[in-house]
């Protein structure tokens, strides 16, 4: 992955204005030194999406989303910060460096360009083989699937001829030889026979990736052949552990979820009917591989396999692999059609997204399967049944995810919350996973609200230095990054109070040191606090000094607790804090 300096890339951003470049994606409306719209990453009527051109970010007060401008097209476009890096750079004008590359590298990058190239020409004949005399077969098998002229030639679809050697001739022709055309996996290459096309007589199904290169395929047999599916063998682009089919058209969608299904046509079927979120893997398992690329682009999947024995098993793979990636799974019912492709022509697109709007939670699907291995009418398989939900419960680390979760079976089964609960004590005080529930001492609830109010006080800091520099001359003999006592406040809090060191606030700037994306958006949250109910000088004034003192007096206890012993110098620091706070307050 190539690099680039802090300055080049803070040169980028700043050629950069946020405000024409969301102003291409939302429509906005100027309210004071704020532009206002509706917000992209969530359903709402009523803008509370803000673009703020002083601090070149933007910030959502409804879902929280925020950023610069690279990290709205990393969220909009679902970019890397790569990608959005050089959109930027080519819409300012500004020419990234060429980084330097090895013989073996350059050897590589190039084969890697012409497979691309083959992919691609092997896609437009397929293509255009579909809408000749030879390709009825196939057209008609489309049609017959109910796929309309436009769905076809959104996905490419296509037909490989009855000869055997049709496409490689073809790809002769053309140019490629046949070492490079053997990589490719859509010819084989014989030394007896010659080249033989690796699909013939099949629909085709382009597989691209999310930049909407063809990378591979997949191909349906016309007739009695086998295998009746069969994907392109993996290649120096095609990784079938980590590619899914459809996500080049998904990840723009701008729905929170995406549809996980089984097969192309269930992908097909579904975008044909307005879901445009549908993706599949291709032919083998959900991996950890499928996870990680689609928590680039959502927090939530809805499964959506075969009713069939086949589609439970899959779910039951895909859910562990999901909640691992930190996505939230759930499962959308097809009984007592087979298939999301079935299930819409039966009984449509309304109706399907009925079943949606009813998936069920990846947990209790599985406490739903794992019921049919017991004989509940048994009590002794009664009592197996409930001493397996209780070890599946001690699976959650939190004491409160267990006990929603107690609940919520309790309710489906008639077991009785406490009886379930105690089961659950029972076994985990047994294996040591979860401790015997003990009531709250007094006072913890109220501390945990004083620390987000904390929070809270640390992000109005340093929202109000943002917006009016003039406040750091007020709080200089007073505060310091060092008070703010969150860890990432702290880190934000340093680099802002050395920019107006050197003469300089720059906000935006600040998100991009940070890589991770929920940094990155807290961030974002820390210059963007509002405090309600304040609107004259006097009362900015005394919400100025009441959240100083707050600030400082956390800081003094925060240091207090984590001082060591032998630490003079910090128990001085704090000795002289405390003088200075009673100063503040007589103030």
């Amino acid at each position: 992955m190539p690099y680039y300096s802090d300055e080049l890339i803070e040169e980028i951003r700043s050629a950069n204005d946020i405000v024409d470049v969301i102003s291409g994606y939302v429509r906005l409306k100027k309210k004071g030194n704020t532009h206002f719209g509706l917000c992209p990453f969530h359903n709402e009527k009523t803008p509370s999406f803000s673009v703020a051109q002083d601090k070149q970010m933007y910030y959502c007060f409804g879902c929280g989303a925020g950023g610069n401008v690279f990290t709205f097209l990393m969220q909009y476009e679902n970019d890397t910060f790569h990608e959005a890096l050089e959109t930027l750079a080519q819409r300012a004008g500004i020419s990234l460096p060429r980084q330097e590359t090895s013989a073996r590298e350059r050897q590589e990058a190039d084969k890697r360009t012409k497979i691309m190239e083959i992919n691609k020409a092997a896609a437009k004949y397929f293509y255009a083989q579909l809408r000749m005399e030879q390709g009825k077969i196939g057209m008609n098998y489309f049609v017959k699937r109910g796929l309309s002229p436009e769905t076809l030639k959104k996905f490419g679809l296509g037909y490989s001829n009855k000869y055997s050697d049709d496409l490689y001739q073809y790809l002769r022709k053309q140019g490629y030889e046949d070492a490079v055309l053997k990589d490719s996996g859509v010819v084989t290459i014989d030394e007896q026979r010659g080249g033989r096309d690796k699909f013939w007589n099949r629909v085709m199904f382009p597989i691209m990736d999310a930049n909407n290169r063809v990378v591979g395929f997949g191909g349906r047999v016309m007739g009695e052949g086998e295998p009746k599916y069969m994907n392109s063998p993996e290649t120096m682009v095609f990784d079938k552990s980590r590619t899914l089919y459809g996500l080049n058209l998904a990840r723009s969608t701008r729905k929170h979820y995406i549809l996980l299904c089984e097969g192309y046509m269930d992908v097909i079927a579904l975008h044909q009917a307005g879901f445009d979120n549908a993706v599949a893997s291709l032919g083998t398992s959900f991996t950890s591989g499928h996870a990680s690329l689609l928590k680039r682009y959502t927090k939530e999947v809805y499964c959506t396999f075969d009713s069939d024995g086949a589609g439970i098993k899959a779910a039951l793979r895909a859910i562990p692999i999901l909640k691992e990636a930190g996505i939230t799974a759930k499962i959308v019912k097809m009984a007592p059609y087979k298939d999301p492709d079935e299930f819409i022509k039966a009984e449509g697109a309304s109706a399907y997204e009925e079943r949606i709007a009813h998936a069920q939670n990846s947990f209790m699907f599985e406490i739903e399967v794992l019921e049919r291995q017991y004989d509940l009418k048994d009590p002794e398989s009664k009592t197996k049944f409930h001493n397996a939900i209780a070890g599946r419960i001690l699976e959650f680390e939190e004491e409160l995810e267990r006990e929603n979760y107690i609940e919520a079976v309790a309710g489906k089964y008639q077991i009785g919350f406490e009886n379930l609960r105690s089961l659950v004590q029972h076994q985990g005080t047994r294996v040591g996973i979860a401790k015997e529930r003990r009531p709250l001492k007094s006072g913890v609830q109220e501390k945990k609200k004083k620390e987000d109010g904390m929070k809270q006080s640390q992000k109005l800091m340093l929202t109000w230095l943002i917006e009016d520099s003039s406040l750091f001359e007020k709080i200089s003999d007073w505060l310091g990054p060092e008070d703010f006592t969150d860890e990432l406040y702290r880190q934000a809090a340093k680099i802002l109070f050395a920019q107006y060191e050197k003469g300089k606030l720059n906000p935006a700037g600040i998100i991009s040191m940070f890589t991770d994306e929920e940094q990155q958006r807290e961030i974002a949250g820390l210059f963007n606090a509002r405090l309600k109910e304040v609107t004259t000088p006097a009362e900015k004034e005394k919400a100025l000094r009441e959240t100083l003192i707050r600030l400082k007096e956390n800081s003094i206890s925060y240091r207090s607790r984590h001082l060591e012993p032998a630490d003079l110098e910090g128990l001085q620091k704090l000795v002289a804090d405390k003088k200075n706070m009673q100063k503040l307050k007589s103030v």
